[in-house]
């Protein structure tokens, strides 16, 4: 008989996503003649299609399958070093210097995230933020890693700062966060990367909002922060930016300074560490879809995505000024997709959740799914169509 990860055990018995499913696929069943009214502003999943120049290289890469001297069967595990340097250059165009050799491609922010953990050993203690990407927590669970919180609350704007008299190893950041919605300023980022350097931690840094950053003074990278090559490794995606979710791509940047100390004293170096576990576990993701995202990070392309990132933003203003008109507060909707704001008439999310479902069809992302600290919180996402956003918010209003 195989011995079993026991620690399975220890993750909720179902993900937060599936049980939003089950539910909304229950209340169909019960009234099939209200299935078709339902709105879904609840998973982050995006309805503008591919961009052109993103459909282009798409099939020019098609047609270069088809031809015995231009095909392409597996390619380098780390990506092709055309898609690298086009990630080096977006970087570049942004004011931050990063190393094509230091990027990883990969088929998304959510597998990098969860697959980066076997670097580490068991005894590490996780930081993560409260409320918190699922993800983060899920796969340390698996893992039998000890997982400790931090507060993120409105009293702090669901921005936790470090708390020196905490030690920790390996933190989980995120912003634009999801799901708040929330960003950190560079100063904040700086005591971060400070506090990580003096505790000889890593950040595992989520940048997959990157690019819904409008306020200038935001960044949107910690490597615009002084000494995060040394503690950070960062991890993006084009699933939100160009409309990759049924596509797949992303990215890690993993610097060559980031050295540390194994148990037995000898230095090993995580650059080469994620080099050799990508080698060994992945084939890396399909060429036509890396030649597609190399059109993807070039300016024209870029300017196109923010096209479509200007629509789901306006589905975020439109949110928003109904949220405020009903003096509910929210954080986010400005440089993130995401809408976060508080129960009306002290709900818990839940109860609201199946309030909305029952009373307007509207289905939402229950603020107790990400942590303790989200149980009388809600999300929102921006990337409905303008005339779904627009009605779901309507039948809000009339609701509230």
């Amino acid at each position: 008989m195989p011995k079993l990860n026991e620690n399975y055990l220890n993750v909720q018995d179902s993900y937060l996503f599936a049980e939003i499913a089950r539910r909304v696929r229950a209340y169909e069943e019960s009234h099939p003649e209200k299935a078709g009214n339902i709105i879904r502003l609840g998973i982050g999943d995006v309805t503008r299609p591919l961009t052109k120049s993103a459909l282009d290289a798409l099939h020019r890469a098609v047609d270069e399958q088809a031809a015995a001297d231009t095909f392409k069967g597996y390619g380098p595990e780390q990506g092709y070093g055309f898609v690298r340097e086009a990630a080096a250059a977006y970087y570049g165009r942004n004011g931050v210097d990063v190393d094509a050799d230091d990027i990883f491609i990969s088929d998304g922010a959510k597998s990098d995230t969860g697959n980066i953990t076997e670097l580490f050993a068991k005894d590490n203690v996780i930081l993560v933020p409260d409320p918190v990407y699922p993800v983060y927590v899920d796969t340390n669970t698996m893992d039998g890693k000890h997982v400790v919180y931090m507060n993120g609350t409105e009293e702090n704007n669901f921005l936790p700062m470090p708390d020196e008299r905490v030690k920790a190893d390996i933190i989980y950041l995120c912003s634009p966060n999801n799901p708040t919605g929330a960003c950190y300023d560079r100063e904040q980022l700086k005591i971060w990367v400070d506090y990580a350097l003096k505790q000889e931690a890593v950040i595992l840094f989520d940048a997959a909002y990157e690019a819904f950053v409008s306020e200038p003074d935001l960044p949107r990278s910690i490597y615009e922060i002084e000494g995060a090559k040394k503690c950070a490794v960062e991890f993006c995606s084009l699933s939100k930016t160009a409309g990759f979710t049924g596509t797949r791509f992303s990215y890690a940047v993993v610097p060559k300074e980031l050295v540390f100390a194994a148990s037995g004293g000898q230095k090993l170096s995580l650059h080469d560490m994620w080099n050799r576990r990508q080698s060994t576990k992945f084939n890396g993701t399909p060429y036509i879809i890396q030649y597609a995202a190399a059109q993807v990070f070039t300016e024209q392309g870029m300017s196109e995505c923010m096209d479509n990132i200007s629509y789901y933003m306006e589905n975020a203003r439109v949110i928003a000024e109904t949220l405020r008109r009903k003096g509910i507060p929210f954080t986010g909707g400005v440089n993130s997709p995401y809408i976060w704001f508080k129960c009306p008439g002290g709900m818990e999310s839940w109860e609201l959740f199946d309030y909305l479902l029952e009373k307007i069809q509207v289905v939402g992302t229950p603020g107790a799914g990400f942590g303790v600290n989200g149980k009388y919180h809600f999300r929102l996402t921006s990337f409905g169509t303008h005339e779904k956003t627009r009605e779901a918010m309507e039948r809000f209003d009339r609701l509230f």
